[in-house]
């Protein structure tokens, strides 16, 4: 009897060890304090701003003029700077990004160059850094009285020696800056910005960022953010407002961060006119149309026109000149905001970018919103040109170009709709939740690419898009099935999602996809969609228009759910380990009055019996033996016609997940049982899964769905799949991918 009860306990025991298994608390839940920085009056131990947070503004007048002929910007800014921090600053520290393309610059000299039989990019690149003239010439830094002001520039830095420290807590100060640079061939360089030149009408595209010297971050965390721009690792930045002035050739139409202040002066008549008719049309409205645009693009016109643009409370200012530009726009409701969505095109972009472009602007809007925000900014532009996909503050840079003779393959307009909403969407991360880029990709980059995912669900609703998509969306990130592959590579030649930027060897899997498909796991499996989507909105609106760290983020989503995620956050952002669970073994049991074997029909697992008589007075036995008193209900599963399983699974990968175990039943039938991660929480590297049922099992198998991204998907049966013929395989993987 004894014996009995210790095997009945054991094997209804949810985790359950095998008897060489030491009991200890396995690492992987540990707690992150010792990795987290200490709360305190700035950053608080919830996730939240705490009650001293502080943070730097910078203010911003800028006047730039395009040289056409020598694609030379020539710019005078005047930057007033707020000191809200508590430290009296004795300089200050400004980007200067365009150094980046300079001559003998750390991102040429540093880039690996392999030379292969002929001519490639990377020998171009090497050609392209040696023979530069690009770069940024600083002219002139003075102080508001117009007394030039001491200045050092190391690479893609300049530090600004200040006469007297910038008194802490409200001091300011304003000061000026005149530069030039030329323009990058955004063709020569992997750069996010830059002009195209066409060749059959002799007429350029300009996409300006990264532009203008413009101030580091200062915070709480790291003081100055001065590390050099070498590409990868984007930008940490100041929110200020924005007054800017851009003269370009007079034919040019301009578009911009911030909403035009002059529009009378530099539009026509006819385009004031369809500008008035866009503000409350529900699709897009031509403001400038392609025959226009075919006539200026032969004359040419001489002379200038200046556009000016304001813009409140941004981090960053980019702007596009073109006299090739399409324009169209229409206005979209989100929450009580009245969004202008616009798009700006070349001819070579249509018929793609007239049909879809501000479609998706708007789409965009309404979807990220709903997770996160209501879009607070008056205008969303998005722009076709050589850079395929770059955001900035209320405007970005898209690609997805139609064939020379306009027609559209599916994969080009798939690319141009996903880039749209992923750069539209950047605008709520990192532009207004405003991450430190240059240190962490995955804060903007994963997060946005998760909220992709979410509006990418959703275009088959969306009238535009029935024709082309009226069922589903083809996901490239997201779905965790997707991640696998990357997630197979040896854990020791991948980093962590908890790295620098500029130290990640597969950028797009590491600082995309992999946050991306974790969130989304996140989401689905783990917390549900309710605590998630409740938790994320809560960060986004605790940290809108400030800057949070990744501990803001992890201890905010625990915070708003009452769910303690830290190894999740330990599992997938800390390591990279896989996710490899396997049904090593199944032990099945029945009751049989008889006491032997009870056979499953029709193959089902073999259950080893437990003999009906021996529980004749089981309740007494109990209750006098070890004080056990076991209601009817109880009791009623004492008897044949349950079918009892202890699922043994291994933890192959390392990395924790909760468990899906189908149990795919005699009769035909499923059932799914979800195990919480917690099971493995003092046995991380196998576990045995108590299961009852009212009929046999004829097979068990994990994750059915994929929504784990297992990477070895043939252990998760027991028992095990029978192989096939090869030949076999190959031809059902034939006829799979021609359906």
């Amino acid at each position: 009897m004894k014996r009995f009860l210790c095997l009945f306990l054991s094997l209804f025991s949810v985790t359950a060890m095998a008897q060489h298994d030491k009991p200890y608390v396995s690492s992987k839940f540990a707690q992150l304090e010792q990795l987290l920085p200490t709360p305190n009056n700035y950053r608080t131990g919830s996730g939240a701003p705490g009650h001293e947070y502080w943070q730097q503004k910078a203010d911003y007048k800028i006047k730039v003029a395009l040289d056409e002929k020598k694609h030379i910007l020539t710019g005078a800014e005047t930057i007033t700077y707020y000191n809200y921090s508590p430290d009296n600053l004795k300089y200050l520290w400004v980007q200067i990004d365009q150094n980046r393309f300079k001559k003998g610059s750390d991102a040429f000299e540093t880039r690996n160059t392999r030379l292969n039989d002929g001519p490639n990019f990377g020998m171009i690149n090497l050609v392209v850094g040696q023979a530069s003239e690009w770069g940024c010439k600083i002219k002139s830094v003075k102080d508001k009285s117009g007394k030039p002001m001491k200045y050092v520039i190391n690479k893609t830095m300049m530090r600004i020696d200040l006469p007297q420290p910038l008194k802490a807590k409200g001091g300011n100060m304003t000061f000026s800056i005149e530069w030039e640079h030329k323009i990058v061939d955004a063709k020569k360089t992997n750069s996010r910005s830059g002009y195209e030149y066409f060749p059959k009408d002799g007429n350029y595209l300009y996409e300006i960022a990264q532009w203008f010297p413009r101030m580091c971050v200062y915070d709480d965390v790291n003081g100055w953010q001065h590390k050099q721009f070498l590409g990868n690792g984007e930008f940490a930045l100041t929110f200020g407002d924005y007054e800017v002035a851009i003269t370009a050739p007079a034919d040019h139409i301009v578009g911009a961060t911030g909403e035009l202040q002059n529009a009378k002066k530099v539009l026509t008549s006819d385009q004031l006119n369809r500008l008035k008719k866009a503000a409350s049309a529900t699709s897009p409205v031509l403001i400038v149309d392609q025959k226009e645009v075919e006539t200026k693009e032969k004359t040419k016109a001489s002379g200038t026109k200046t556009w000016v643009f304001k813009a409140k409370n941004v981090r960053d200012f980019a702007w596009a000149s073109s006299r090739k530009f399409i324009w169209d726009a229409m206005k979209v409701k989100v929450g009580n905001n009245d969004i202008w969505a616009m798009s700006y095109y070349p001819k070579e972009g249509n018929p793609l970018w007239g049909k879809y472009s501000t479609q998706v602007v708007a789409h965009t809007l309404r979807t990220y919103s709903k997770y996160t925000f209501d879009y607070p900014y008056p205008v969303a532009v998005s722009v076709h040109g050589p850079i395929f996909g770059m955001e900035y503050p209320m405007i970005c840079f898209n690609g997805g170009r139609p064939r020379a003779d306009g027609t559209v393959p599916a994969r080009t307009r798939k690319a141009m709709i996903s880039v749209i909403i992923h750069e539209v969407g950047h605008n709520y991360f990192p532009m207004i939740v405003n991450s430190d880029e240059r240190q962490w990709t995955w804060m903007d980059e994963g997060l946005n690419s998760f909220l992709q995912f979410l509006s990418e669900k959703e275009i088959p609703l969306q009238s535009w898009a029935k024709a082309d998509y009226p069922k589903t969306y083809p996901h490239r990130r997201g779905p965790a099935k997707n991640i696998v592959r990357y997630m197979r590579t040896d854990p020791t030649k991948i980093v962590p999602i908890m790295t620098n930027s500029e130290s990640i060897p597969q950028f797009g899997n590491n600082a995309y996809g992999k946050p991306a498909t974790a969130l989304n796991i996140l989401r689905e499996v783990v917390m549900g969609k309710e605590l998630f989507d409740h938790a994320f909105k809560t960060y986004s609106q605790r940290w809108y228009f400030k800057h949070p760290k990744p501990a803001d983020f992890f201890r905010t989503m625990e915070d708003a759910s009452g769910v303690d995620l830290d190894w999740f956050w330990r599992g997938w952002f800390y390591s990279t380990l896989p996710v490899d669970m396997s049904i090593d073994n199944v032990k099945a049991f029945a009751f049989s009055e008889s006491g032997k074997t009870v056979e499953a029909p029709a193959g089902g697992l073999k259950h080893k019996a437990f003999a009906n008589k021996k529980f004749n007075g089981l309740r007494e036995r109990l209750s006098k033996g070890f004080g056990l008193r076991l209601t009817d209900k109880e009791m009623a599963m004492l008897k044949p016609g349950k079918y009892y399983y202890s699922v043994k699974v291994k933890n192959i990968g390392g990395n924790i997940m909760p468990l899906f175990i189908q149990a795919n039943f005699v009769d035909g039938s499923k059932q799914l049982v979800k195990v919480p991660a917690e099971i493995f929480r003092k046995s991380p590297n196998q576990v045995y899964k108590g299961l009852i049922f009212d009929k046999p099992v004829k097979s068990f198998q994990l994750d059915p769905n994929e929504m784990t991204a297992d990477i070895d998907t043939k252990n998760n049966t027991f028992p095990r799949a029978k192989k096939g013929s090869k030949f076999k395989e190959l031809k059902e993987k034939k006829e799979k991918s021609n359906k």
